[in-house]
């Protein structure tokens, strides 16, 4: 398992690399197919932001679906302690699927949960897209004119799921939506969180 260490706005020391292998020794016992981590360091340079200025997220890329997860802290060490117990969970779940999968037994549905629910309006929140492929980043392209601005843009090639892989894609990268083409109607479609276990789903009519 090869880990990639690296910052933005902020240079990372070699004892720091080393702490962050130290750290991460121990994930492999949830996924023996790991192929790579990447540990990402974000320097938030707004002074008002001082509780919450350091960030860091690792990406787990496997054979099977990205596990990912995220801390904010005043320091890169905590926030590297906050994110990784958040991986630890991610990862035990996903491999307490697999062992279901391998035993034959169906995963408790939560397709219920979407059934009939109302689409609401979507909140300033990250997307993620479904499948197991390594998300190809394109440059935005840039607008002078425009008073927004687009920082991030990707492309990721998904095969077919159902609702409840959607749901169980959308924890395992911890964020409250997920992009995926819906297996059963074949439209392109998004699950969100609305409160709790609640969820969401909104396709397009193609």
């Amino acid at each position: 398992m090869d880990i990639v260490v690296k910052g933005r706005n902020v240079e990372v020391p070699d004892h720091y690399r080393v702490h962050v292998a130290e750290k991460l020794a121990k994930i492999e016992r949830y996924d023996h197919k790991l192929i790579r981590v990447d540990v990402e360091l974000f320097h938030e340079r707004n002074p008002r932001q001082s509780d919450t200025c350091q960030r860091v997220e690792i990406t787990c890329v496997s054979r099977g679906p990205v596990i990912r997860a995220e801390a904010c802290t005043n320091d890169f060490y905590s926030a590297l302690d906050a994110a990784i117990a958040k991986l630890d969970t991610r990862l035990r779940r996903a491999a307490d699927r697999r062992r279901v999968h391998r035993g034959r037994h169906a995963p408790i549905s939560v397709a219920a949960a979407t059934a009939g629910l109302p689409v609401a309006g979507l909140d300033d929140a990250k997307v993620s897209a479904g499948g197991t492929a390594t998300a190809v980043e394109e440059r935005p392209e840039e607008h002078d004119d425009q008073p927004w601005h687009i920082a991030r843009a990707k492309v990721h090639p998904a095969d077919p799921m159902t609702v409840d892989d959607a749901l169980f894609q959308m924890e395992l990268v911890g964020h409250d939506f997920y992009l995926f083409h819906d297996k059963e109607s074949g439209r392109p479609s998004v699950v969100y969180r609305r409160h709790a276990y609640d969820y969401g789903i909104i396709s397009l009519d193609t």
